[in-house]
């Protein structure tokens, strides 16, 4: 089964909510690689890598986010896999 890598940008009240914690949680329970982080614009970035419909729940997990946030909208870009095995936070960008 080959990996897919999905790159996205989640705009709204998505700071300050354990969004990032949240989709590590989501991220490692799927068994995906890639990383989360806040951006200095508020907005909350993350990539990842694995099988496609673990990848793709990870995606829709972003569309809500978790309980306290508030999304108004996920921009996603189909990238190639970069061989990521591990999920992990990283310092803001």
């Amino acid at each position: 089964m080959s990996a897919v890598r999905a790159h996205v940008l989640v705009s709204g009240h998505v700071q300050g909510v354990g969004f990032r914690w949240s989709v590590e949680r989501v991220a490692r329970g799927e068994g995906l690689g890639g990383w989360v982080r806040n951006r200095r614009d508020g907005r909350v970035e993350a990539a990842f890598e694995g099988e496609e419909a673990a990848v793709r729940r990870a995606v829709e997990f972003c569309r809500h986010g978790p309980r306290g946030a508030r999304v108004d909208e996920v921009a996603v870009a189909w990238e190639s896999p970069t061989g990521e095995r591990e999920f992990r936070i990283e310092a803001t960008a």
